[in-house]
């Protein structure tokens, strides 16, 4: 694949999509939070891009990206590329002026042909494109080992009253039936935001869920407290989460899921993003998908909502405009440089060119199918609002909560948060 984009490249470039001024700009600093496998992945995607251009990418990783990007803001340094961490911190950038207008920089008639219009808005502010989306990642789901289910004779269930009988199942059998990771670093709390989120979808309006993220409802409101009450009754309760709530607040995301792969498994369940696959391959040399790793979607809880989709995306901006930046945002827009991202993750194409033949597996092109054909989509809540609040006092709250915290004052804590920072 990579032998075949340079030559793509190659065409492209003598057909003036990277200028000679482009080639003669020697670097390109791009910043984000990835490490490890996606990180690889990031590199391989841009290696072609340097191989044809001359460009070296310069890559600085942080996992608190939006305190480093203030900083260089102050300094009068930021980097030329940003992976921004959501549309809330899209839309915050781009309304103090620090992103450059991508309108102006890509092609928006091929743009437009290449993908749907739901990613067009969701990284356009005031009616200009800032966020250009390389990947996307389905949330909804629920990861387990079909070999232990089969053996236990555990059935997947499709209700949230299925799975309150099917945990209390796994309980009876001695078994743990959840597994759940808090920790993050600096980005700790993240995870449970995610709960929170599919559980708002599943519980009231999507209409709701829009108000609640945009602060039009306050936090304190009572479709907020059950969705955390909902959450709370698995992740606080010593009978269904492995480790109880010490080792949910001590156990880092991208580890949670082994425990479904111990032998006799320390739980049964893990719920978690399609990016997840990427930590089970890495952490679980030799499993299959499908086989030994299997999901099902995040069950409905009140019938009349469904079964929505919750997902996030990477996404990139501009901070500097220079020819070089341009260059390499034509290059990651396009699906050539998406299929070797999404090939090398469990990640989602964006650009509906993208050969669904590029994915891993079977499980992961029925993911990329279930964002495709989802009745009702919405974006990543805590992602979508503005820093000090999404990656802030709610990151914070859930780990308040976790820890024995007062519901109602960790509500309180980011209802007063969200005050003064959506009336600034």
């Amino acid at each position: 694949m990579k032998k075949a984009l340079l030559l793509i490249l190659s065409i492209v470039l003598m057909a003036g999509m990277f200028s000679s001024a482009a080639l003669a700009q020697d670097s390109v600093s791009v910043m984000a939070v990835w490490g490890g496998q996606e990180l690889d992945a990031f590199m391989k995607m841009v290696e072609p891009f340097e191989k044809a251009t001359g460009i070296e990418v310069q890559y600085e990783g942080t996992r608190d990206l939006p305190t480093l990007v203030t900083t260089r803001l102050e300094a009068g340094n930021p980097p030329d590329i940003v992976a921004l961490t959501g549309v809330g911190m899209m839309k915050q950038l781009a309304e103090e002026g620090d992103l450059v207008n991508l309108s102006n920089v890509l092609d928006m008639d091929r743009m437009n042909k290449e993908y749907s219009q739901t990613w067009i808005d969701l990284g356009t502010y005031n009616e200009d494109l800032y966020g250009m989306y390389i990947s996307a990642d389905v949330k909804s789901l629920v990861w387990y080992n079909p070999k232990e289910f089969a053996a236990k004779g555990y059935e997947v269930p499709e209700t949230w009253d299925e799975l309150k009988a099917l945990q209390e199942e796994m309980i009876a059998n001695g078994d743990t039936p959840w597994s759940i990771g808090l920790e993050s670093g600096a980005a700790s709390g993240w995870p449970g935001t995610d709960w929170i989120e599919d559980i708002m979808l599943r519980t009231t309006d999507p209409e709701v869920y829009d108000q609640w993220v945009n602060h039009e409802i306050p936090w304190t409101d009572a479709r907020v407290k059950r969705a955390f009450e909902i959450f709370g009754e698995i992740a606080k309760d010593p009978e269904y989460t492995y480790g109880a709530p010490t080792a949910v607040l001590a156990t880092n995301f991208g580890d949670a899921p082994n425990a479904l792969f111990t032998d006799p498994p320390q739980a049964m369940m893990h719920r978690q993003a399609s990016f997840i696959t990427s930590f089970i391959r890495d952490n679980n040399p030799g499993l299959v998908a499908g086989e030994d790793y299997d999901f099902f979607p995040f069950p409905e809880i009140d019938e009349e909502y469904g079964t929505p989709v919750l997902g996030a995306a990477s996404m990139f901006g501009m901070m500097n405009d220079t020819s070089a930046a341009r260059a390499f945002m034509r290059y990651v827009s396009t699906a050539g440089a998406q299929s070797i991202f999404v090939s090398e993750l469990g990640k989602l194409g964006v650009n509906k060119n993208i050969n669904p033949n590029v994915y891993p597996d079977d499980l992961t092109r029925q993911m990329a199918a279930m964002l495709r054909e989802a009745p009702t989509f919405r974006f990543d809540g805590s992602d979508s609002m503005p820093g000090a609040v999404g990656s802030g006092a709610f990151w914070q709250g859930i780990l308040d909560y976790v820890s024995g915290q007062d519901l109602d004052g960790v509500l309180e804590y980011i209802e007063s948060i969200s005050q003064d920072t959506y009336n600034q």
